[in-house]
Protein backbone atom coordinates (compact mmCIF):
# COMPACT_ATOMS: atom_id res chain seq x y z
CA UNK A 1 0.00 0.00 0.00
CA UNK A 2 1.27 3.48 -0.87
CA UNK A 3 2.42 5.66 2.09
CA UNK A 4 -0.11 8.37 1.22
CA UNK A 5 -3.06 5.99 1.40
CA UNK A 6 -1.75 4.42 4.60
CA UNK A 7 -1.37 7.83 6.25
CA UNK A 8 -4.97 8.75 5.46
CA UNK A 9 -6.30 5.44 6.74
CA UNK A 10 -4.33 5.80 9.96
CA UNK A 11 -5.27 9.42 10.64
CA UNK A 12 -8.97 9.41 9.85
CA UNK A 13 -10.10 7.16 12.73
CA UNK A 14 -8.38 9.49 15.23
CA UNK A 15 -9.69 12.78 13.89
CA UNK A 16 -12.85 12.60 15.96
CA UNK A 17 -10.93 12.05 19.19
CA UNK A 18 -8.08 14.52 18.86
CA UNK A 19 -9.93 17.26 20.79
CA UNK A 20 -13.20 18.07 22.53
CA UNK A 21 -14.67 19.23 19.25
CA UNK A 22 -17.87 17.35 18.37
CA UNK A 23 -17.57 16.43 14.73
CA UNK A 24 -20.70 16.80 12.64
CA UNK A 25 -20.04 14.12 10.05
CA UNK A 26 -23.79 13.67 9.67
CA UNK A 27 -23.58 16.50 7.14
CA UNK A 28 -21.79 14.10 4.77
CA UNK A 29 -23.34 10.83 5.92
CA UNK A 30 -24.24 8.81 2.79
CA UNK A 31 -26.88 6.89 4.76
CA UNK A 32 -29.07 10.01 5.07
CA UNK A 33 -30.79 12.05 2.39
CA UNK A 34 -29.08 15.23 3.58
CA UNK A 35 -25.67 13.57 3.49
CA UNK A 36 -26.18 12.13 0.02
CA UNK A 37 -27.36 15.50 -1.29
CA UNK A 38 -24.33 17.28 0.16
CA UNK A 39 -21.90 14.63 -1.08
CA UNK A 40 -23.34 14.77 -4.58
CA UNK A 41 -23.14 18.57 -4.54
CA UNK A 42 -19.46 18.49 -3.54
CA UNK A 43 -18.46 15.69 -5.92
CA UNK A 44 -20.03 17.50 -8.88
CA UNK A 45 -17.25 20.05 -8.55
CA UNK A 46 -14.76 17.56 -9.99
CA UNK A 47 -15.98 18.31 -13.52
CA UNK A 48 -15.06 22.00 -13.57
CA UNK A 49 -11.84 21.47 -11.63
CA UNK A 50 -10.58 18.76 -13.98
CA UNK A 51 -11.76 20.53 -17.13
CA UNK A 52 -10.16 23.88 -16.33
CA UNK A 53 -6.93 22.15 -15.23
CA UNK A 54 -6.63 19.92 -18.30
CA UNK A 55 -7.31 22.73 -20.77
CA UNK A 56 -4.92 25.05 -18.96
CA UNK A 57 -2.23 22.38 -18.97
CA UNK A 58 -2.63 21.74 -22.69
CA UNK A 59 -2.61 25.41 -23.69
CA UNK A 60 0.23 26.21 -21.27
CA UNK A 61 2.36 23.46 -22.83
CA UNK A 62 1.73 24.80 -26.33
CA UNK A 63 2.37 28.42 -25.36
CA UNK A 64 5.35 27.44 -23.22
CA UNK A 65 6.95 25.61 -26.16
CA UNK A 66 6.46 28.64 -28.38
CA UNK A 67 8.03 30.88 -25.72
CA UNK A 68 10.92 28.45 -25.13
CA UNK A 69 12.10 28.15 -28.73
CA UNK A 70 13.37 31.77 -29.06
CA UNK A 71 15.79 31.01 -26.21
CA UNK A 72 17.79 28.88 -28.66
CA UNK A 73 17.90 31.52 -31.36
CA UNK A 74 21.14 33.23 -32.34
CA UNK A 75 19.32 36.57 -32.39
CA UNK A 76 19.65 38.49 -29.13
CA UNK A 77 16.27 40.17 -29.62
CA UNK A 78 14.50 36.80 -29.52
CA UNK A 79 16.54 35.72 -26.50
CA UNK A 80 15.53 38.88 -24.68
CA UNK A 81 11.89 38.41 -25.66
CA UNK A 82 11.97 34.97 -24.06
CA UNK A 83 13.55 36.25 -20.85
CA UNK A 84 11.24 39.26 -20.53
CA UNK A 85 8.11 37.14 -20.99
CA UNK A 86 9.24 34.51 -18.48
CA UNK A 87 10.34 36.98 -15.81
CA UNK A 88 7.28 39.23 -16.10
CA UNK A 89 4.71 36.44 -16.05
CA UNK A 90 6.42 34.61 -13.18
CA UNK A 91 6.44 37.82 -11.12
CA UNK A 92 2.66 38.28 -11.14
CA UNK A 93 0.70 36.39 -8.42
CA UNK A 94 -1.86 34.01 -9.90
CA UNK A 95 -4.76 35.53 -7.96
CA UNK A 96 -3.87 39.04 -9.12
CA UNK A 97 -3.58 37.84 -12.71
CA UNK A 98 -6.94 36.07 -12.41
CA UNK A 99 -8.71 39.21 -11.24
CA UNK A 100 -7.04 41.28 -13.94
CA UNK A 101 -8.03 38.83 -16.68
CA UNK A 102 -11.61 38.48 -15.44
CA UNK A 103 -12.26 42.20 -15.00
CA UNK A 104 -9.68 43.71 -17.34
CA UNK A 105 -10.01 41.81 -20.62
CA UNK A 106 -13.77 42.43 -21.03
CA UNK A 107 -13.17 46.13 -20.35
CA UNK A 108 -10.21 46.53 -22.69
CA UNK A 109 -11.45 44.43 -25.59
CA UNK A 110 -15.23 44.61 -25.06
CA UNK A 111 -15.61 40.85 -25.01
CA UNK A 112 -17.77 38.54 -22.95
CA UNK A 113 -15.67 36.33 -20.68
CA UNK A 114 -17.26 33.77 -18.36
CA UNK A 115 -15.76 32.29 -15.22
CA UNK A 116 -14.52 29.12 -16.88
CA UNK A 117 -12.55 30.71 -19.72
CA UNK A 118 -11.21 33.45 -17.47
CA UNK A 119 -9.76 30.68 -15.32
CA UNK A 120 -8.32 28.83 -18.31
CA UNK A 121 -6.71 31.97 -19.72
CA UNK A 122 -5.23 32.91 -16.35
CA UNK A 123 -3.78 29.47 -15.58
CA UNK A 124 -2.48 29.17 -19.14
CA UNK A 125 -0.63 32.47 -18.94
CA UNK A 126 0.68 31.82 -15.44
CA UNK A 127 1.90 28.33 -16.27
CA UNK A 128 3.30 29.09 -19.72
CA UNK A 129 6.33 30.83 -18.21
CA UNK A 130 7.15 27.80 -16.07
CA UNK A 131 6.50 25.46 -18.99
CA UNK A 132 8.89 27.49 -21.13
CA UNK A 133 11.64 26.92 -18.58
CA UNK A 134 10.81 23.22 -18.38
CA UNK A 135 11.06 22.86 -22.17
CA UNK A 136 14.23 24.93 -22.30
CA UNK A 137 15.90 22.78 -19.68
CA UNK A 138 14.78 19.55 -21.35
CA UNK A 139 16.02 20.58 -24.78
CA UNK A 140 19.34 21.77 -23.38
CA UNK A 141 19.80 18.39 -21.67
CA UNK A 142 20.07 16.68 -25.06
CA UNK A 143 23.73 16.24 -25.95
CA UNK A 144 25.36 18.56 -28.44
CA UNK A 145 26.34 15.55 -30.50
CA UNK A 146 22.69 14.88 -31.30
CA UNK A 147 22.38 18.35 -32.83
CA UNK A 148 25.56 17.90 -34.82
CA UNK A 149 24.50 14.48 -36.07
CA UNK A 150 21.14 15.89 -37.20
CA UNK A 151 22.86 18.73 -39.04
CA UNK A 152 25.21 16.24 -40.68
CA UNK A 153 22.21 14.29 -41.98
CA UNK A 154 20.89 17.45 -43.60
CA UNK A 155 17.78 17.73 -41.44
CA UNK A 156 16.06 21.09 -41.28
CA UNK A 157 15.65 22.84 -37.93
CA UNK A 158 12.06 21.64 -37.50
CA UNK A 159 12.89 18.11 -38.64
CA UNK A 160 15.77 17.99 -36.17
CA UNK A 161 13.59 19.17 -33.29
CA UNK A 162 10.64 16.93 -34.17
CA UNK A 163 12.50 13.72 -35.03
CA UNK A 164 15.62 13.84 -32.86
CA UNK A 165 15.60 16.41 -30.06
CA UNK A 166 12.00 16.39 -28.79
CA UNK A 167 11.70 12.58 -28.46
CA UNK A 168 14.79 12.57 -26.22
CA UNK A 169 13.87 15.73 -24.32
CA UNK A 170 10.40 14.45 -23.41
CA UNK A 171 11.96 11.83 -21.14
CA UNK A 172 13.68 14.60 -19.20
CA UNK A 173 10.74 17.00 -18.99
CA UNK A 174 8.02 14.51 -18.10
CA UNK A 175 8.61 14.62 -14.30
CA UNK A 176 8.61 18.46 -14.22
CA UNK A 177 5.48 18.47 -16.39
CA UNK A 178 3.80 16.19 -13.89
CA UNK A 179 4.76 18.56 -11.08
CA UNK A 180 3.35 21.50 -13.01
CA UNK A 181 0.06 19.70 -13.60
CA UNK A 182 -0.20 19.10 -9.86
CA UNK A 183 0.47 22.81 -9.38
CA UNK A 184 -2.27 23.72 -11.87
CA UNK A 185 -4.74 21.43 -10.10
CA UNK A 186 -4.07 23.21 -6.82
CA UNK A 187 -4.06 26.70 -8.32
CA UNK A 188 -7.40 25.98 -10.03
CA UNK A 189 -8.98 26.42 -6.59
CA UNK A 190 -8.37 30.17 -6.97
CA UNK A 191 -10.90 30.31 -9.81
CA UNK A 192 -13.59 29.85 -7.15
CA UNK A 193 -13.00 33.52 -6.28
CA UNK A 194 -14.66 34.66 -9.52
CA UNK A 195 -17.55 32.20 -9.23
CA UNK A 196 -16.55 29.01 -11.04
CA UNK A 197 -18.44 26.11 -9.45
CA UNK A 198 -15.39 23.95 -8.82
CA UNK A 199 -14.54 21.83 -5.78
CA UNK A 200 -13.51 24.80 -3.63
CA UNK A 201 -16.46 26.98 -4.59
CA UNK A 202 -18.94 24.22 -3.79
CA UNK A 203 -17.26 23.58 -0.45
CA UNK A 204 -17.50 27.30 0.40
CA UNK A 205 -21.18 27.39 -0.52
CA UNK A 206 -21.94 24.29 1.56
CA UNK A 207 -20.12 25.79 4.55
CA UNK A 208 -22.40 28.83 4.36
CA UNK A 209 -25.46 26.56 4.39
CA UNK A 210 -24.38 23.98 6.97
CA UNK A 211 -22.04 25.98 9.26
CA UNK A 212 -19.64 23.02 9.57
CA UNK A 213 -16.43 24.26 7.93
CA UNK A 214 -14.04 21.75 9.51
CA UNK A 215 -15.90 18.68 8.25
CA UNK A 216 -16.53 20.09 4.78
CA UNK A 217 -13.00 21.42 4.25
CA UNK A 218 -11.58 18.12 5.52
CA UNK A 219 -13.56 16.38 2.79
CA UNK A 220 -12.29 18.99 0.31
CA UNK A 221 -8.71 18.13 1.29
CA UNK A 222 -9.43 14.46 0.60
CA UNK A 223 -10.92 15.34 -2.82
CA UNK A 224 -7.76 17.16 -3.87
CA UNK A 225 -5.65 14.37 -2.38
CA UNK A 226 -7.39 11.84 -4.61
CA UNK A 227 -6.81 14.02 -7.68
CA UNK A 228 -3.13 14.56 -6.91
CA UNK A 229 -2.50 10.87 -6.20
CA UNK A 230 -4.15 9.88 -9.49
CA UNK A 231 -2.01 12.38 -11.42
CA UNK A 232 1.15 11.21 -9.65
CA UNK A 233 0.45 7.58 -10.47
CA UNK A 234 -0.28 8.49 -14.09
CA UNK A 235 3.00 10.38 -14.42
CA UNK A 236 4.97 7.48 -12.94
CA UNK A 237 3.29 5.09 -15.36
CA UNK A 238 4.27 7.31 -18.30
CA UNK A 239 7.82 7.54 -16.99
CA UNK A 240 8.08 3.75 -16.98
CA UNK A 241 6.64 3.51 -20.49
CA UNK A 242 9.04 6.13 -21.87
CA UNK A 243 12.10 4.93 -19.97
CA UNK A 244 15.19 3.84 -21.85
CA UNK A 245 15.55 0.05 -22.17
CA UNK A 246 18.47 -0.07 -19.71
CA UNK A 247 16.60 1.87 -17.02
Amino acid sequence: MKPGYLLVLICLPFLSGCSEYHWGWYVLDPSTEQGRTNLWFLLNGFGDTIAVSLLSMLFAMLLGLVVALPAFSDKRALNRLNRVYVEVVRSVPVLVLLLWVYYGLPTLFEISLNHFWAGVITLTLAESAFMAEVFRGGIQSVGRGQHEASDALGLSYWQKMRLVIFPQAIRQILPPLGNQFVYILKMSSLVSVIGLSDLTRRANELVVNEYLPLEIYTFLVLEYLVLILCVSQGVRWLERRLAFPNQ
